[in-house]
C-alpha cells in the first residue's frame, strides 16, 4: 500500500536532540518543517541548516498556542503533522514539592498537549487528513519514587492521546502516543564506558517517528514503546 503524503511539519517544544533529529529526517522526505520553542533564537542554527521556520511559543499558554497557529496559518500553512514533545519535570518528596512547580509540570506536560492537539485537530478535520504525535517517557507508565509530577503529568498526556485517537481515527486523523522507555544519548549524555547503544539514539527514534507518520490507515498505531535493546529494567 502506499504511504500517506505529508507536506508540512510543526514540531512544538522543539531543541538540539530529538526535535532536531525529528525536523531533519522529515525535511529529508521533502516535508516543510516549522520549529516553535519558547526561545526560538536557540533553534537559528538548526533552522539555517534546513530551511526551517521558527516561532516563539510557550505550549502551557493558550494565548501562544492560539497565536502560534494564527501565525502559521498566514505564513506557513496549517501543518499536517504535529509533533508535541514539551515536558517539565520537578523531583522531590511528595511532602515537599512545591505545588507551583508541580503545576508548571502538569500544564507543559499535558494541558499543552491539549491545547497544541485541539488546535491542529481544528485544521485537519475538514480536511480528514493529518497526523499528531505525542511524546511520552518512562514516566508515562511508570510512576517512579519522587518523580511524582512529571508522572502525572506523562501520564495525562497518555489519557489525552488514547482519548484522541479513539475520537480521531475514524474521522482520518491519526494519532500517536510514542513512549521513549530509557535515556536519549546526546553531546551531554553519553554510554558509559563498555555500555554501547544503551541509550537510545535520537535518529533511531525518528525513524520510528517517521515509520509511524507513514503507516496506511488500515494498520494505524496508537502507541509505540521504545527501548534501548539491552535494557535490564
Amino acid at each position: 500500500m502506499p504511504t500517506v503524503k505529508f507536506n508540512t511539519a510543526l514540531i512544538v517544544g522543539a531543541g538540539s536532540g530529538l526535535s532536531a533529529a525529528l525536523a531533519r529526517v522529515l525535511t529529508t522526505e521533502g516535508i516543510k518543517v516549522a520549529l516553535a520553542a519558547r526561545t526560538p533564537a536557540d533553534l537559528d542554527g538548526l533552522a539555517k541548516e534546513i530551511d526551517a521556520k521558527t516561532f516563539a511559543c510557550d505550549a502551557s499558554k493558550r494565548t501562544d498556542v492560539e497565536k502560534l497557529f494564527a501565525d502559521l496559518d498566514g505564513s506557513f500553512g496549517a501543518p499536517e503533522i504535529v509533533i508535541y514533545n514539551p515536558s517539565y519535570r520537578t523531583r522531590g518528596p511528595v511532602a515537599e514539592l512545591d505545588p507551583a512547580e508541580v503545576e508548571k509540570a502538569l500544564m507543559t506536560s499535558a494541558f499543552g498537549g491539549f491545547l497544541v492537539g485541539q488546535q491542529a485537530v481544528k485544521r485537519m478535520l475538514p480536511k480528514k487528513h493529518g497526523c499528531v504525535v505525542f511524546t511520552g517517557a518512562s514516566a508515562s507508565v511508570k510512576g517512579y519514587a519522587q518523580s511524582a509530577a512529571f508522572a502525572m503529568g506523562k501520564f495525562a498526556l497518555r489519557g489525552l492521546a488514547q482519548s484522541m485517537s479513539r475520537e480521531l481515527h475514524p474521522k482520518g486523523i491519526h494519532i500517536a502516543h510514542i513512549i521513549i522507555d530509557g535515556g536519549i544519548k546526546s553531546e551531554r549524555r553519553q554510554e558509559p564506558a563498555g555500555r554501547t547503544a544503551s541509550l537510545l539514539n535520537p535518529t533511531s527514534i525518528a525513524a520510528t517517528y517517521l515509520h509511524v507518520i507513514h503507516q496506511p490507515h488500515s494498520a494505524w498505531s496508537a502507541e509505540v514503546e521504545l527501548r534501548p535493546w539491552v535494557e535490564s529494567f
